[in-house]
């Protein structure tokens, strides 16, 4: 618990979707839905961290918003990959520890 208490969790994406850009335009989830062609449930599900941006939905994004498809994959994966850097500095997983470094013989000279 005290190591948890020095590192922030991670933010999914569907929280800067929602803080950043539905609730500043006074956005709905539903008339987002609707406007790029998505079930509502996908954006809620989103919204409420239930579920990952993909190529696709990042793409209706971009052009919705003005933004980049590559924005919103690159918000997905520094959330998965963030998530995995909580859980291991939180000791919640120990999945990684071991995997040792690879270090190369040096080739001798002839």
């Amino acid at each position: 618990m005290a190591n948890e208490e020095k590192y922030l969790p991670p933010i999914h994406p569907g929280e800067i979707l929602k803080t950043e850009f539905l609730e500043p335009l006074n956005l709905s989830q539903n008339r987002l839905a609707k406007e790029i062609g998505v079930p509502p449930r996908r954006i809620n599900e989103i919204v409420h961290g239930k579920r990952a941006i993909t190529a696709d939905t990042a793409l209706r994004f971009s052009k919705f918003f003005g933004t980049t498809a590559q924005l919103w994959l690159n918000l997905q994966s520094h959330y998965e990959l963030d998530c995995i850097l909580y859980a291991e500095r939180t000791g919640k997983t120990k999945r990684f520890d071991s995997i040792k470094r690879f270090i190369p013989k040096v080739a001798a000279v002839l």
